[in-house]
């Protein structure tokens, strides 16, 4: 009797975390999605091969632009996103690049949050600039800074739904509304939130980014990132904006990527991974995609023990007399609580930031928050967030340290400010860590004699 086709099953979160984009009757049979360590793949026939180099059809070339295992990873994150498809990439920064590529070409322009990642900031001010696209910078909170910037060449606005380090809710739907009426695409990163607190498109988003080395994959393992068409954005209302989308494009002979993708797929994820992703080569490969898919089976029971965690740290480091301010959008002394709470109801940022008192001079902040962080033993020094493990680090020697003083201060980031992306540890263990730690400190209302005791 032939197998007869049922139509897919409503799914919710936790069941498409660990189930979407995987079909256990393929032909291995893995009750898991497999490890498909291959560069490339054999066709079976060389007219096979024409046409899947064409893009007449789908199927497997090469694993620089596609692999079976990265494909898996792609389909469950768009599903938990609520997209229509996803590539995925070598890491966030390579996610965010080609994000934007795939929109903005030399002459053109992108409005970005001032308030973003300090890798982020280098992207697109020093490497942005370099290849002809200009780039400006607004206050994430001001409407009407945004709008204003928006000109007939902007091709994007971009932001992340929650600003790393001082964990800033962004007004999504405000800024989407701007991006609508500006005619182009809402780009957010969402990696800080990740779909299980904010899933991006219910407030307008168009297209998510997202750093899975961070809280997908949380382990801190492996490398990766991902792009997600949100499937919102309309490329075809104004074709002469995206000529890249609707005029023939020389990979597709027979035509556009919209006559050739527009009704059972996404233009513009082929348009990322057969231009970008395929000429650049930031690939994904597929033993990363394999351990960020182990990850990703875990992210709703891990985002609630971090989200947890990390007010209770929040809440304990606001009543510390060490420290003058807590940036964390969970707090009622929030200026983000009101966001927070509507655009995060299922928890909040466990990436957040607290400032140190500062004593006025450079080198004397740097000493104070250098011995601070050599005091903890339970949350280690890292350059990253969203490990299993609780990482501290310095954003103005480190992560932001290319920002020039105006732009620290604009992102609310002083000499004295530390972030923390609280882990999965006991958050007794985390609290007493930072206790320790914070004992050598008092808040001298006279700075020459905070200066003098940092000295000491």
């Amino acid at each position: 009797m032939p197998e007869q086709t049922r139509p897919a099953a409503p799914r919710s979160f936790a069941t498409a975390q660990v189930q979407a984009g995987f079909d256990s009757g393929i032909a291995e049979n893995t009750a898991i999605p497999s490890i498909h360590q291959s560069n490339g793949f054999e066709f079976r026939s060389l007219a096979e091969a024409r046409d899947l180099f064409a893009l007449r059809k789908d199927g497997n070339i090469y694993s620089r632009a596609a692999n079976p295992t990265v494909l898996v990873l792609e389909r469950r994150v768009a599903e938990l996103e609520g997209g229509i498809a996803a590539a995925g990439v070598a890491s966030g920064q390579a996610a965010v690049a080609v994000a934007l590529l795939a929109l903005a070409k030399q002459g053109e322009h992108i409005v970005a949050a001032r308030q973003l990642y300090g890798g982020t900031v280098d992207l697109l001010q020093d490497t942005f600039a370099d290849w002809g696209i200009e780039v400006t910078f607004v206050d994430q909170d001001d409407l009407d800074a945004w709008r204003a910037a928006v000109r007939p060449t902007t091709r994007a606005l971009f932001a992340e739904s929650i600003s790393n380090p001082i964990a800033q809710v962004l007004d999504l739907g405000a800024v989407a509304a701007v991006a609508k009426d500006a005619g182009v695409p809402l780009v957010i990163d969402n990696t800080v939130a990740t779909p299980y607190l904010q899933r991006a498109k219910d407030f307008g988003a168009d297209i998510v980014v997202h750093s899975a080395t961070k809280f997908l994959g949380g382990h801190g393992t492996s490398l990766g990132g991902v792009v997600v068409d949100l499937g919102t954005f309309d490329f075809t209302a104004q074709p002469a904006r995206w000529p890249q989308l609707t005029q023939t494009y020389p990979r597709v002979p027979d035509g556009s990527l919209v006559e050739r993708f527009g009704e059972t797929a996404s233009p513009y994820i082929a348009l990322v991974k057969t231009k970008y992703v395929h000429d650049l080569g930031p690939s994904l490969s597929a033993f990363n995609a394999f351990q960020l898919l182990q990850g990703l089976e875990t992210l709703d029971l891990r985002m609630e023990r971090h989200a947890a965690s990390a007010l209770t740290v929040a809440k304990f480091l606001e009543t510390h007399p060490a420290v003058s301010r807590v940036h964390h959008p969970g707090l009622e002394s929030s200026p983000w609580r009101a966001q927070a709470e509507t655009y995060l109801t299922d928890g909040v940022s466990s990436v957040f930031a607290f400032d140190l008192p500062t004593t006025g001079d450079a080198e004397a902040d740097f000493r104070l928050v250098e011995a601070f962080i050599s005091r903890l033993q339970v949350i280690r020094l890292v350059a990253n967030i969203g490990d299993a493990r609780s990482l501290v680090a310095h954003p103005a020697s480190m992560t932001h340290s290319h920002m020039s003083p105006t732009q620290l201060a604009e992102a609310h980031i002083g000499p004295t400010t530390v972030r923390l992306s609280i882990g999965l540890e006991d958050a007794r263990d985390i609290v007493d860590d930072l206790a320790r730690a914070l004992e050598q400190i008092t808040l001298a209302e006279d700075h020459a004699e905070l200066a003098e005791s940092v000295a000491r």
